[in-house]
């Protein structure tokens, strides 16, 4: 009994895989080689299983015609104070993305005004090392910077880590030395930067 169950079975699956084979309907899947291990998205086209990946943007720039050496010289410095200062920008996104991480998690006052000090401490420390020797130029670049990461100007982001009197005072001190913490950045304004940073693989 148990051999003509199975007998049945085979002459089943055979019956099945022959009107599968004639049903021009049914997927032709592509025939796989000896190294094709990776998996892969596929799209029905009219029965063909056509596989696919989604692939990086690709961005293709012309070569820059100077009008004038002074006008390269002035893109070269501009390039040279962006590439200086966009790291302390990415730490700043970094850092600030993940304090707002932490502070959604902590349900207590207490314990979000400590993630802030000791954000702001960390913010500090940097400043000290290193951000305290860049030139007034790189500063206003820094504050474009932020503002292109983190989404928010300088002041915003101390008005919200430190309050509105805070953010007021800084913008005070920053304005002797010729800085604006409510520097906005523009993609179109700012296109020179822009472009130094998407050649300079900082997103690769």
């Amino acid at each position: 009994m148990k051999i003509k169950g199975l007998f049945f079975l085979c002459i089943v699956m055979i019956c099945s895989i022959s009107l599968r084979a004639q049903d021009p309907a049914a997927p032709i899947f592509p025939k796989l080689g000896k190294s094709d291990t990776i998996r892969v998205a596929s799209t029905n086209d009219n029965g063909v299983m056509i596989p696919w990946m989604q692939l990086n943007d690709v961005s293709i720039y012309a070569a820059r015609i100077w009008k004038s050496p002074a006008e390269q010289a002035a893109y070269n410095r501009l390039r040279y104070n962006v590439l200086k200062v966009m790291p302390y920008a990415l730490f700043a996104k970094r850092r600030y993305e993940q304090l707002e991480q932490d502070i959604a998690r902590t349900p207590e006052k207490k314990e979000q005004k400590q993630l802030v000090k000791q954000c702001d401490k960390e913010i500090k420390d940097m400043f000290n090392r290193e951000i305290k020797e860049l030139t007034i130029t790189q500063g206003q670049i820094l504050t474009k910077l932020i503002d292109r990461e983190v989404g928010r100007t300088t002041y915003d982001i101390v008005k919200q880590t430190k309050g509105g009197f805070a953010a007021f005072s800084y913008q005070i001190v920053a304005r002797v030395v010729g800085h604006n913490l409510k520097s906005t950045y523009d993609p179109n304004e700012d296109r020179d930067i822009e472009s130094i940073i998407r050649t300079s693989g900082f997103y690769q």
